[in-house]
């Protein structure tokens, strides 16, 4: 049974919420009395997460953008006076590939999707976590963020970065009752990947419903006390 949540008054900003875990996540936090506002960078998405959700507040953002970021977060404060949260969904895969066939293109495309992504969204809400009451961020790195398979370097460098970075800055927001982590998760369960797998075992696929209530539990106030942490959310993969 999900643990209910209390995010009233809340502000939170989820970005790349458009997708199977973003929908999810949405529906989570606005039952749960939050204001809710999803970026998005594909239009059907975003029709598609506002017919599900109609009260969710939707904004079109590039985080792999800095100049986009720079025109969007004071438009978001000017309107809802702060953000709270922050839970950043951006990021992509890319596997198959030997290192030695790996384009620098296919480089630079996981490093900007899964961590420079993070740092430009980061680097423009903590200051406005720091002029408030503190907030909650999660970010979502991978199980191969700790051990790679092989045939995935620019994802799982990326993803191991991303960890990094989350260390780092929670080290440095400890005064400033700012709570920074991540999720490992493995592949979960979404219609998207079943249809590119057809043939795996779906029961051993992490449910997007249980990775969304960790995420929750982040964002409350009833993890306080998990600071610069890589929670793994492996299911029983």
């Amino acid at each position: 049974m999900d643990v209910e949540y209390n995010f009233s008054n809340k502000v939170v900003l989820i970005t790349g919420g458009t997708g199977a875990l973003g929908s999810t996540l949405v529906k989570k936090f606005i039952d749960s009395g939050a204001i809710t506002i999803s970026s998005f960078v594909n239009d059907e998405g975003a029709k598609r997460l506002k017919t599900a959700n109609h009260k969710v507040e939707l904004i079109k953002l590039d985080i792999t953008k800095e100049e986009q970021i720079l025109k969007t977060i004071p438009i978001l404060v000017q309107k809802f006076g702060t953000i709270d949260i922050l839970v950043n969904l951006v990021g992509g895969y890319l596997g198959g590939i030997p290192t030695m066939e790996l384009g620098e293109i296919d480089w630079t495309t996981m490093m900007d999707l899964n961590l420079k992504s993070a740092f430009l969204i980061s680097k423009y809400v903590i200051p406005i976590m720091k002029s408030g009451k503190g907030g909650n961020i999660v970010h979502i790195s991978s199980r191969t963020g700790l051990k790679s398979e092989g045939y995935d370097s620019a994802y799982a460098a990326s993803k191991a970065g991303l960890i990094r970075f989350v260390e780092a800055t929670s080290q440095e927001l400890k005064g400033d009752n700012i709570n920074v982590n991540c999720i490992l998760p493995t592949i979960i369960d979404t219609e998207a990947n079943r249809r590119a797998m057809p043939d795996a075992d779906f029961k051993k696929w992490l449910s997007k419903e249980d990775l969304a209530n960790v995420i929750l539990f982040l964002c409350s106030s009833a993890s306080k006390v998990i600071n610069g942490a890589a929670i793994p959310t492996y299911g029983t993969f």
